[in-house]
């Protein structure tokens, strides 16, 4: 029923060597059969098993409607409010999310294991802001100066703390921990590991303001069975979870990351979710969530068999960009659908507003059935 994401072309000289392949950032989500192309570059501090960094991709241009700012920061809610006019297009897409499904509606909540003593979900809401800190365009995480970028941070929390009071908002830093690769590397994995120096500094910024910490993997050609182990040390601590990104899991093709978007099935993330759960177990630590990104049918197959635990909350993470219509059907269509726990919603700084669509309000993603409790910003 609905649309792939198309990514623009990986300019030729970018394939050359060991490109970082930013997450998400030209997530859109256009017709069914687009092809997709290039991503983006972070550059920085890697692993001895890396190869060279290149120049990173070109940027994705737009800037959104802006008023104020915030410690130099633009910022665009003053604009924007609560909820602004939008073209019959998209206000007909929201309009239907929010009609009464008694097929859908009747799937949420979705029924499942009691989660543990002192799991976040779902009586918080998680603001998290995502990217890679070496990297100005691949997220708002890395895109301004630390005390910049947090006080854009606060200012969102605050934003759905008035939304809904009801769900108490929780702020978070999520880092691509490990990006995909244009070039195989040294190991011919096609993926890039961030030094545990640079993680663990980021995890300090996301205790700056109490909050959590979640560290994004990317595989590449790699399997879950060998990376995410490595992270064990970072999620033996309770404020720290953890997110698997399909588009980038390229084992199944064979394709090189960029060229193509990935998958990961149900097995593969039950693994991840067993493993976690292991670690929840010896260490003793309160639940973890994982979350699951997801745009398009393929990237993640056999959703319905996707098991958390008492000790692992699932979040399906709809994070394609785009006009505001496009992202409620997305939104439809492969999160409400295909019901696993709990849902999750991204929102583009620069990539939602690039053809003059103003960002998505709060109180409009609010209105969604279910509403989503993991915000992420890009």
């Amino acid at each position: 029923m609905f649309r792939s994401t198309v990514l623009r072309a990986l300019p030729a000289a970018g394939i050359a060597a060991a490109l970082v392949l930013g997450g998400c950032a030209d997530r859109n989500l256009p017709p069914a059969d687009a092809t997709p192309g290039g991503r983006r570059s972070a550059s920085g501090e890697v692993l001895p098993d890396s190869g060279p960094v290149n120049a990173p991709i070109a940027g994705s241009g737009a800037v959104a409607v802006t008023s104020t700012s915030v410690g130099g920061v633009k910022d665009t809610s003053a604009v924007i409010g609560e909820l602004p006019n939008r073209p019959r297009r998209d206000s007909v897409a929201l309009a239907s999310m929010t009609k009464p499904d008694s097929a859908l509606d009747s799937r949420w909540p979705v029924k499942g294991p009691a989660s543990a003593p002192g799991a976040l979900l779902p009586d918080h809401r998680i603001v998290a802001f995502y990217g890679n800190p070496l990297e100005k365009r691949m997220g708002v995480l890395g895109e301004y100066p630390k005390d910049s970028m947090l006080k854009m941070l606060d200012r969102e929390v605050a934003r759905w703390a008035k939304a809904d009071p009801s769900h108490p908002v929780i702020p978070a830093l999520h880092m691509v921990v490990t990006t995909a690769q244009g070039a195989p590397g040294k190991n011919g994995l096609y993926r890039l590991r961030m030094r545990d120096s640079l993680v663990n500094a980021i995890h300090g910024w996301a205790k700056e303001k109490k909050g959590i910490f979640f560290v994004d993997v990317q595989l590449g050609k790699d399997n879950v069975q060998n990376e995410i182990p490595r992270l064990a040390p970072f999620l033996e601590n309770p404020d720290v979870h953890l997110a698997v990104d399909p588009e980038f899991a390229m084992a199944a093709s064979g394709a090189v990351p960029g060229t193509k978007i990935g998958t990961m099935d149900a097995k593969e993330i039950n693994w991840v979710v067993n493993y976690v759960d292991s670690i929840v177990k010896a260490k003793k630590l309160p639940p973890k969530i994982l979350v699951v990104h997801r745009f398009t049918r393929k990237m993640v197959t056999n959703a319905k068999d996707i098991r958390p635990t008492p000790n692992v909350q699932v979040v399906m993470d709809m994070d394609g960009w785009g006009p505001p219509w496009l992202k409620f059907d997305s939104y439809h269509d492969y999160v409400k659908a295909e019901p696993v726990q709990y849902t999750g919603f991204k929102l583009f700084f620069h990539n939602d507003t690039k053809k003059g669509d103003l960002l998505l309000t709060p109180a409009e993603v609010l209105r969604l059935n279910p509403r989503p409790l993991y915000i992420q910003y890009q």
